[in-house]
């Protein structure tokens, strides 16, 4: 039987792992919410379109949740009970870390209570917890740190002069590359654990300011002058990311899925991204010659 995968909201991470799974001769479904094509993929319009369940025996599901949780839920959740019911195989929610709250710094890892500060962190977690209240359902959840890769790093405003180095004493952010989000999904897929939860991030939570410098350096470029937090006019939302300080632990990946890091460091990871990316598209076209 061919495996099939639906993919609730096929965005950055899910159009990086869907060529993974056509390469493995999958059939691969997604859904945006506008009429899209990515390559190989059966796109549907939703909401809009009808989603059928019939065949599928995959699911991941990144659609952002609301104030009163999951909005897949709201519309699918006896379809995907259903689907349960009759021998699903696999299911991904891919979540937040924001879901673990402020921590001072202190590290946290997937023992670590929940308790988020911030709006999405609430809501990530409700809808969680919606998604483990269907019986029988082989629920994975992965909890992402800050997603950076190709087309989504710093160093289009780099290039732009529109980079700035926001300090905020002792504030530290995780991230991960898309490709070691993907790598873990598919392990995962290869050796369910319903009810397993995993913190994706890489091994190295570090000050967003240094990031940025060690990216303008990879460009050759001047390394933007420190602005201190409380004088940079942030938007409320920026200014909320700010809000939450921790470092994540990702050894569960690597002793319960056999995950070895292909980017352990935003160093590794920009430096990867930067020979991914044409960064002459970035370069302002120079001025003609005068007559």
């Amino acid at each position: 039987m061919q495996k099939t995968l639906l993919c609730l909201g096929c965005g950055y991470t899910a159009r990086r792992l869907a060529p993974q799974l056509l390469a493995r001769g999958w059939r691969v479904i997604g859904t945006a919410r506008e009429p899209v094509a990515v390559p190989g993929v059966e796109m549907i319009t939703w909401p809009g379109d009808e989603i059928s369940l019939a065949g599928v025996t995959h699911i991941l599901s990144s659609i952002g949740p609301n104030a009163s949780g999951d909005p897949v839920l709201a519309a699918l959740q006896e379809e995907v009970a259903a689907a349960a019911a009759a021998g699903l195989e696999w299911f991904g929610y891919l979540s937040t870390t924001a879901v673990y709250g402020d921590r001072g710094g202190d590290w946290v890892d997937e023992t670590t209570p929940v308790a988020p500060t911030s709006e999405r962190g609430t809501w990530r977690t409700l809808a969680e917890q919606q998604w483990q209240q269907i019986p029988g359902l082989p629920l994975h959840i992965f909890r992402l740190a800050g997603i950076y890769g190709p087309g989504r790093g710093p160093f289009a405003k780099l290039m732009a002069g529109k980079a700035r180095r926001i300090v905020k004493p002792g504030q530290v952010f995780s991230r991960i590359h898309v490709d070691d989000i993907v790598q873990a999904l598919l392990a995962s897929i290869d050796a369910p654990n319903p009810g397993g939860i995993y913190n994706l991030c890489d091994d190295d939570p570090a000050p967003p300011q240094d990031v940025l410098g060690y990216a303008a350096e990879l460009l050759g470029l001047p390394v933007p002058a420190e602005v201190p937090f409380d004088e940079a006019g942030m938007t409320p939302m920026a200014r909320s990311f700010y809000g939450e300080n921790k470092r994540v632990r990702n050894q569960r990946i690597k002793d319960a899925l056999g995950v070895q890091l292909l980017y352990p460091s935003y160093r590794e990871g920009l430096c990867a991204v930067l020979a991914a990316e044409d960064m002459e598209r970035f370069v302002p076209p120079a001025e003609p010659p005068a007559l």
